[in-house]
């Protein structure tokens, strides 16, 4: 995408947020949008980063001033470097031989558990999409209830086992969840993967490419059904 039309689609987007007040990405807040699009920021990253700090904002109090896409960097940029972990094409991002950013603190094994548990439980109860797909997200919520109690205190071999099940469930889960998907709308992400790979295209081999694009996919797919990450990575 072009880096104009980019920021524009972050204005119309920064403009909603704004309850209809217009903030315009101009001087060095376009330059450092323009940036973001030359580095291959995802669109829907960087919209979770404004949502984000606007969820933060909001939770302070009553609104006090427009929120600026100054405000949001950090949290475009943390959301950023997830993404690329995720798809895995953070070595092909890395721009002037800049380091690579550390990988963000883990929670708590137990705490992760939990708030799997938590997010599983919303997606349960709003599900109207089959009985596979139900049965696959009740059996992942009992699991990880019996996991909860061994997880605070695990160690050693034992904590290695629970993480080792935890990617097992994550996997089940996350074939099912892609076994819902309707044709037209696994064809539609597999699209905007492809879409938001393509500032990458020319730094990925096809393997590595056949890859990300795959892990895109798969990304996509806990997004539109709200399904978490279960596995401890």
């Amino acid at each position: 995408m072009d880096p104009a039309e980019y920021c524009r689609e972050i204005e119309t987007y920064l403009c909603r947020k704004n309850e209809g007040h217009l903030v315009r990405i101009v001087g060095p807040a376009f330059e450092q949008v323009c940036g973001w699009a030359i580095k291959g920021v995802p669109l829907k990253v960087v919209f979770r980063g404004i949502d984000q700090y606007c969820e933060r904002y909001y939770a302070k109090g009553p609104r006090r001033r427009p929120i600026r896409i100054e405000f949001c960097e950090a949290d475009v940029l943390d959301l950023f470097d997830a993404w690329r972990r995720a798809v895995g094409v953070a070595a092909a991002d890395r721009l002037h031989d800049d380091p690579e950013p550390p990988a963000p603190r883990k929670p708590a094994l137990a705490s992760h558990i939990e708030r799997a548990i938590a997010r599983l439980t919303t997606v349960r109860d709003k599900s109207q999409r089959s009985p596979a797909f139900d049965e696959a997200i009740d059996v992942a919520v009992r699991e990880l209830d019996g996991m909860n109690g061994p997880a605070r205190q695990a160690r050693g071999d034992a904590r290695a086992q629970i993480i080792e099940a935890l990617a097992r469930i994550d996997r089940r889960v996350l074939e099912a969840s892609a076994a819902v998907i309707d044709d037209s709308t696994a064809s539609a992400l597999r699209h905007e993967a492809e879409d938001e790979l393509a500032p990458f295209g020319s730094r990925l081999p096809p393997d590595a490419r056949a890859r990300a694009a795959a892990a895109a996919f798969e990304r996509l797919v806990r997004e539109t059904l709200g399904i978490p990450v279960i596995a401890y990575e």
